[in-house]
């Protein structure tokens, strides 16, 4: 490259320009780039980029360009395009200024120096151009998740949004790497050292990298969602968020409780809320002497009356078991929507309904009682008579 700058010819105009015409010709330059760079200059960046709007680009991508626009205006606008062009007018007006006053050496050596910079500069262009296309790629699969998400009703918002943050780790992490490769930076170091530093990080951490591996298996088999109630192990609540890393419910008596989400998943889930009605039990007794078919009509007829018990499925009231005092019926109905305040609604008025019928149609719930009975071979019982016998 320096035998070439040696070697180039030096261009002037010393010969047949005058002093008048050098100033002559630097005025009417100057001029001329002035009146391009603020009238022509504008107008022709308008009509290019509406005629490359109007004829290429179209569909989705006009839809990403726009967004890209309202994003980062700062570098799409035709203001920025208009002044990047004035600069680079401006340059070529001083280069030509130079050459006329003889200068062209120092044109030369400047256009040297920005060739030996144009690998920089080509990499750098590259590295922002891959970040920008990974940008635009997220932006891509943001728009199909949300596509699927609509059509699907198997992915849940959360399973969105979860799988979302996760594939837009993947690649950046890509990208990043790559452009890392692109400046030279050797990365066998530093996949080593990542492997090391995961492995002390999986030692130290084992509970909590457990909580996420339990967090990602929760997410996609879906055995609760938020808003569900649910019993995981001893703890019954409504469901009110759930994270990567643990559950979180509120109770019934309206405290927070925080799970891992490993204990979430090594525990027995009861979902009272899957299939948006839940089956309540209430047990009562009857007199043995009382017609146990009879008694589960009026119970059955009582509980239907209620408001806050489904028709379908209907009430069934079945003998469950003996209890000393009494024949126990087993009385099962359903609630829409379930929550605690509504199983105590319901099962405070199936109870009250189940009363008065029983009342109204003489039907004996009996209090717990025993009976004692001597064998008959030995007489029985016999009562003795306070006081003692003339005998004694």
């Amino acid at each position: 490259m320096s035998d070439w700058v040696g070697l180039t010819p030096t261009v002037t105009f010393e010969g047949p320009m005058s002093l008048e015409g050098r100033i002559a010709t630097t005025i009417g330059l100057v001029i001329a780039a002035h009146l391009f760079a603020r009238l022509a200059l504008p107008i022709l960046v308008h009509q290019t980029r509406r005629f490359i709007s109007v004829t290429v680009v179209r569909g989705p991508v006009e839809e990403r360009v726009e967004r890209l626009a309202a994003v980062a205006p700062w570098w799409v606008t035709e203001r920025l395009l208009v002044q990047t062009i004035q600069v680079i007018l401006a340059f070529v007006t001083v280069f030509a200024i130079l050459i006329v006053w003889g200068q062209s050496n120092i044109v030369l050596g400047t256009l040297t120096a920005l060739s030996l910079s144009v690998p920089i500069l080509g990499q750098i262009a590259l590295t922002i151009l891959l970040f920008l296309l990974a940008w635009i790629g997220v932006d891509v699969l943001d728009s199909w998740l949300d596509h699927v998400t609509e059509r699907s009703e198997q992915f849940t918002k959360h399973q969105e949004e979860i799988t979302f943050r996760v594939l837009q780790i993947v690649l950046f992490t890509a990208v990043s790497l790559a452009a890392l490769t692109m400046w030279g930076v050797d990365l066998s170091g530093m996949l080593v050292g990542a492997g090391f530093l995961g492995i002390v990080v999986g030692i130290a951490a084992q509970q909590t990298l457990g909580s996420l591996l339990a967090g990602f298996v929760l997410m996609f088999s879906r055995p609760f969602e938020i808003g569900d109630w649910v019993q995981i192990g001893d703890e019954e609540g409504i469901v009110t968020d759930i994270t990567i890393v643990n559950t979180r419910m509120e109770n019934f008596d309206g405290e927070y409780v925080v799970l891992p989400n490993d204990m979430v998943s090594n525990s027995t889930i009861i979902n009272r809320s899957r299939k948006g009605r839940l089956r309540l039990v209430v047990e009562v007794g009857i007199d043995y002497d009382a017609d146990p078919e009879q008694a589960q009509k009026v119970a059955v007829d009582a509980i239907s009356d209620v408001d806050n018990i489904l028709s379908v499925p209907r009430p069934v009231a079945i003998t469950s078991r003996f209890a000393d005092s009494a024949v126990v019926l087993e009385l099962r109905f359903w609630i829409d929507k379930p929550s605690a305040r509504r199983r105590a609604k319901a099962t405070s008025a199936a109870v009250r309904a189940v009363k008065r019928a029983f009342e109204r149609e003489g039907i004996k719930i009996p209090f717990p009682q025993q009976e004692l009975s001597g064998r008959a071979e030995t007489g029985g019982f016999r009562v003795v008579e306070s006081g003692f016998s003339d005998q004694e």
